[in-house]
């Protein structure tokens, strides 16, 4: 069994993954999803308030959960989510960005209803190479015990 609710330990923060965004991926990402002038369209893009082409929003919270997936949770005892608190997208991610997404957990408590889990609650963040953070979440995750009754 991999990571479980015992595992996570409140204060900590954990780098979950790196990802570069090309033009091609975000141009594809935005006509699929959110096809605004300014993620599809070069010309517009340098005429709109971004002055240049930058990535949905939607797109950099989609690149975080595949890494945070992928990278930090895959085999462990993760149930979903019971939502999003709040996200907020401070920086535009531009072509040819690398951002660094970090995870920290903020809290957690056993659920009162189902015993045999327990809900961590996370902030996740993305920042650029330049030292900007670009992206904020908070959100809370439920994740099965490992020993149900053990755990506070």
């Amino acid at each position: 069994m991999g990571l479980s609710y015992e595992d996570m330990v409140v204060g900590t923060t954990t780098e979950i993954g790196k990802h570069t965004f090309t033009r091609e991926e975000i141009v594809e990402f935005a006509e699929k999803f959110d096809p605004q002038p300014f993620h599809v369209d070069d010309a517009a893009a340098a005429a709109s308030p971004f002055r240049g082409l930058v990535a949905s929003g939607w797109h950099t919270c989609s690149v975080m959960m595949g890494m945070l997936v992928r990278n930090a949770i895959a085999g462990s005892t993760s149930m979903g989510s019971p939502g999003i608190d709040e996200i907020r997208w401070l920086k535009p991610v531009r072509v040819g960005d690398t951002i660094t997404m970090m995870n920290a957990v903020l809290d957690k408590r056993v659920s009162e209803s189902k015993p045999d889990r327990g809900i961590v609650s996370t902030q996740w963040e993305g920042i650029n190479q330049h030292g900007e953070t670009v992206i904020t979440v908070r959100s809370k995750g439920l994740f099965g015990l490992r020993n149900p009754g053990a755990a506070s």
